[in-house]
């Protein structure tokens, strides 16, 4: 088990550019099963949880190629299907909750998926309903083998369009349900669905590839199925929870900052919901520029003077992966602000680590928590913690490098899984990490 030593108080100033997107990147990737050729996908990044998926893909016969840092040219035209049902396979695929998306184009192409039951971050309930009710609807037999938790659907010949309601907008759900219709037959129409930036970066790369789908961006989709797909050249989009990460790393320490490329248009509410915390956001062309914050920043109030209350919501409103960061950065304010996340029972429960470290917050139950800022009077102290997912663990991760003293987080595989190269990244522009 990895360790970072933190040795925080130190002010920050440089350029950081953002990694591509995980959550887009765990679509992406899937998408090369649908066509026997050749995909060229730029822009990866290079973590743990995609270089798992990439892994998966090699162990089911995809070809690779290594054009340069970032950049893969895969071709799936002898794909080994009978991989699935192998025990090395529940194994590697149970240890990475993106795998569920490999379903989908398996299912479209080859008429058969299987998944034994995804890990990833433990931070409550992540049903699984959606994706397997979407199959159903294009007529996929469903089982589930309760013993060793294994899913599966499977088809005798292709499948056929629908008209569906999805239960929730999930992402992942509606990725995998897209990547299945696109080789069915017919008109599908996906009602309900995501539409979050990389969703519709996915929709994109499809159509490229010969896919014809329409209402790209909205959440009512319309997918008219087609034969087979040809390759394409796709470049994934930079990282909207990193970039997140990386504003309120700069608030917290009152550092300079910029971060570069971050595809201003894509970032949605995101600025704003940050300078709802008194944080200053330049936009420069396509970069964003965090000046010092030698006084501090100050919690807006809402119009009518109650308390500013930051919830997560699907797109376009704020993502759920941010809360955390904005949790931490509350901590300093001036002000207070009620934290309010929906989606996930138990990600507010590293909270205790920061109370440790003394910041004042009160964990009203599972969803909400109401932080009273610090305003810099009293800085948080040092301790020993652990990370329990990527997004507590770059929050923590930043109140260490705004604390008093020499911090220790232990389970930095967690944060490895969703952050090239943090600990190189954070020194170059001046922070004290070391890898242990």
């Amino acid at each position: 088990m990895g360790t970072f030593k933190i040795e925080g108080g130190h002010r920050l100033k440089g350029e950081i550019h953002p990694q591509g997107a995980k959550n887009e990147a765990l679509q992406i990737l899937c998408t090369v099963l649908l066509t026997s050729e050749k995909v060229t996908i730029n822009n990866i990044p290079d973590i743990l949880d995609v270089n798992k998926l990439i892994t998966l893909l090699g162990n089911l016969g995809v070809k690779m190629q290594k054009n340069g840092p970032g950049s893969i040219t895969f071709q799936a035209d002898e794909v080994n299907v009978g991989y699935l049902e192998t025990e090395a396979f529940k194994k590697e695929g149970g240890s990475l909750r993106g795998s569920i998306m490999i379903v989908g184009p398996l299912l479209a192409r080859f008429g058969k998926g299987y998944i034994p039951k995804p890990g990833g971050d433990k931070i409550g309930r992540r049903r699984l309903d959606t994706h397997f009710e979407g199959f159903i609807n294009l007529g996929a037999k469903f089982r589930y083998n309760r013993e060793d938790h294994f899913y599966g659907v499977e088809i005798e010949g292709r499948l056929q369009g629908a008209y569906m309601l999805l239960d929730e907008a999930s992402v992942t759900g509606t990725a995998n349900i897209v990547m299945a219709s696109v080789l069915a037959e017919g008109t599908t129409t996906i009602y309900n669905a995501a539409c979050e930036p990389y969703l519709q970066q996915l929709c994109g790369m499809l159509n490229s590839m010969g896919a014809k789908i329409t209402g790209v961006g909205s959440n009512l989709l319309h997918i008219e199925g087609v034969e087979s797909l040809g390759g394409c050249t796709h470049r994934i989009l930079p990282d909207m929870i990193e970039i997140g990460s990386w504003i309120g790393l700069a608030a917290m320490t009152r550092s300079e900052i910029t971060i570069k490329n971050v595809s201003w248009d894509n970032l949605g509410v995101i600025p704003s919901v940050f300078r709802k915390l008194g944080i200053t956001i330049e936009r420069r062309g396509d970069d964003i520029y965090i000046p010092e914050h030698k006084d501090g920043y100050e919690i807006k109030k809402d119009i009518d003077g109650s308390i500013l209350t930051i919830a997560d919501a699907p797109w376009p409103g704020f993502t759920p992966d941010l809360l955390s960061i904005v949790l931490v950065v509350a901590t300093q304010a001036k002000g207070e602000v009620l934290i309010h996340q929906k989606m996930f029972e138990s990600r507010l429960f590293f909270v205790d680590k920061l109370i440790d470290m003394g910041a004042k917050i009160i964990l009203c139950d599972p969803h909400r928590a109401i932080v009273i800022g610090h305003n810099f009077q009293s800085q948080l102290k040092a301790t020993t913690m652990s990370s329990p997912d990527i997004r507590a663990g770059i929050s923590l991760l930043i109140a260490a490098l705004a604390a008093k003293g020499t911090s220790t987080i232990q389970n930095i595989e967690q944060i490895d899984r969703g952050y090239e190269r943090i600990d190189e990244r954070l020194r170059a522009i001046g922070a004290n990490v070391v890898r242990m």
